[in-house]
C-alpha cells in the first residue's frame, strides 16, 4: 500500500509504529486502553439517486449483482487512499499504520435459517475501483458458497472450541497477550476476522434496518459499517414539487482512539460526496497519500 519501508524496532507484522503523532494522541490508549470506550456512533441517510443510475447501468453492461456493498467497500478505500489515518489502529496501546487494506465480512453459505457461516477477508489496494472491489469480493464470496468445507477463520475457531473450557479461557488470554506484544503469527493474522481495516455487514439483504454494531475489543479493527436496504421516500423539491428519492440508512461506529472526532468527520463528508458522484469510484484515484511517519 505504501511505499516500501525498512521496519524498525516497534513495528508490527502487519503495520508499523506511528512516531511522530502528538504527545495528546499517543495519551489516548492509556485514558481509554479498550476499543469500546472510545466508540463514537454516527448514521446518516445517503441519497442514492445517481448512485442506482450508475449501478443499472454497469448491470446492463455484464457487471451482475453489483450493488450498494461493492460501493461502500470502494468508497471507504478511495477515503482512506486520501485520508490514510483511518487506516490506523491500536495494539499494546500504541497506534500503528496498518501496511495494507483489509475488509472483513460475514457470509452466509444461503439465505436460510440453518445455513452455516463464514468471515472473509478481502485485501485491496489504495487505487482499486468499484470494479476491482466488485471482482475481488465475487471470488472470494464464491470460493466460499461453493465449498462445504472450513475456511483458515474456522478451521481455526474449530480447534480451539474443542478443548476444555479452562483451556479455552487460558488459550484466549495466552493470543491477547500475545495481540499486545505483536507476537500473533502472520497466518493466524490472516484469517482473524477480528484483525482489519474495516468490517461490514449488509442487513439490507436480511430485509432489516441497520445496527450499531460493537467493534471488538479483542483485535485491531476501528470501525464498523452496517447499512439497510434502499428505501423510497416522498419529499417536496424546491419547486414545491412532490418527487420520490431513493436513500440508504447507514450506521457507522469509529475508534475515535486512531484519528479524532473532527478527522473522522472530513472522512465521512468525502464519503457523502462519493455518494452524490458515485462515477468517481469507476476510476483509480490520482494521488495517493500516505501516512505520516
Amino acid at each position: 500500500m505504501a511505499t516500501a519501508r525498512r521496519r524498525r524496532m516497534g513495528d508490527r507484522k502487519e503495520g508499523r509504529l506511528l512516531r511522530s503523532l502528538p504527545g495528546f494522541s499517543k495519551f489516548i490508549p492509556y485514558i481509554m486502553p479498550q476499543r469500546n470506550d472510545r466508540y463514537l456512533h454516527y448514521e446518516e441517510s445517503f441519497e442514492v439517486t445517481a448512485l442506482d443510475r450508475m449501478l443499472r447501468k454497469l448491470r446492463v453492461e455484464g457487471y451482475k449483482g453489483i450493488g450498494i456493498l461493492h460501493f461502500l467497500i470502494a468508497a471507504y478505500i478511495r477515503g482512506l487512499s486520501r485520508m490514510p489515518g483511518v487506516n490506523r489502529f491500536i495494539a499494546g496501546r500504541r497506534i500503528y499504520a496498518r501496511d495494507n487494506i483489509e475488509v472483513v465480512m460475514t457470509v452466509k453459505r444461503a439465505l436460510s435459517i440453518d445455513a452455516t457461516e463464514t468471515t472473509i477477508k478481502v485485501v485491496f489496494e489504495p487505487t482499486d475501483t468499484i470494479l476491482d472491489v466488485y471482482r475481488k469480493m465475487n471470488e472470494k464470496i464464491d470460493e466460499i458458497k461453493s465449498s462445504d468445507e472450513n475456511n483458515g477463520t474456522e478451521d481455526v475457531a474449530d480447534t480451539i472450541a474443542r478443548l476444555p473450557r479452562f483451556l479455552i479461557r487460558f488459550a484466549l488470554t495466552v493470543l491477547r497477550v500475545m495481540d499486545y506484544f505483536g507476537w500473533i503469527p502472520k497466518s493466524l493474522l490472516d484469517v482473524s476476522p477480528f484483525h482489519g481495516s474495516m468490517i461490514i455487514t449488509d442487513l439490507g439483504s436480511l430485509r432489516i434496518g441497520p445496527i450499531y454494531h460493537h467493534i471488538y475489543n479483542f483485535g485491531t479493527l476501528p470501525c464498523f459499517i452496517a447499512f439497510g436496504a434502499k428505501r423510497h421516500a416522498y419529499e417536496l423539491n424546491r419547486r414545491g414539487e412532490m418527487v420520490d428519492k431513493k436513500y440508504v440508512d447507514c450506521k457507522f461506529v469509529l475508534d475515535e482512539g486512531i484519528v479524532d472526532g473532527h478527522y473522522w468527520a472530513q472522512f465521512l463528508l468525502a464519503y457523502r460526496y462519493m455518494f452524490e458522484h458515485p462515477e468517481i469510484l469507476l476510476s483509480p484515484p490520482s494521488k495517493v497519500v500516505e501516512d505520516v511517519s
